[in-house]
């Protein structure tokens, strides 16, 4: 059974920094592309960050330069470092991963964990 758990959401102060873990088991890690998206209230859930398997990233223009995508497959685990953080950047984030190239659409990912919401006081 696949499960993707995200951890290190939280209430932060705009212009400050957070790191999302999102923890993988039950597939084979190293053959996933891995992706974040997040979801506003009201709002449809939209691409953030995106690594494939061989390390290449992509970002949405909206986070480029702030966001780092990164992964570890020895601990099957992908992370997404937030730094100079927007009121505008919160949403419920989520990971996800794709068996296929790393793509924006949510609809081409395989498996999502629960969300972590990540909340940017202004």
């Amino acid at each position: 059974q696949v499960q993707l758990v995200e951890s290190g959401g939280g209430l932060v102060q705009a212009g400050g920094s957070l790191r999302l873990s999102c923890a993988a088991s039950g597939l084979t890690f190293s053959s996933y592309s891995m992706g974040w998206f997040r979801q506003a209230p009201g709002k449809e859930r939209v691409f953030v960050a995106s690594i494939s398997t061989s390390g290449i990233t992509r970002y949405a223009d909206s986070v480029k330069g702030r966001f780092t995508i990164s992964r570890d497959n020895a601990k099957n685990t992908v992370y997404l470092q937030m730094n100079s953080l927007k009121p505008e950047d919160t949403a419920v984030y989520y990971c996800a991963s794709d068996r296929g190239i790393a793509t924006v659409k949510p609809s081409n990912y395989d498996y999502w964990g629960q969300g972590t919401q990540v909340t940017v006081s202004s």
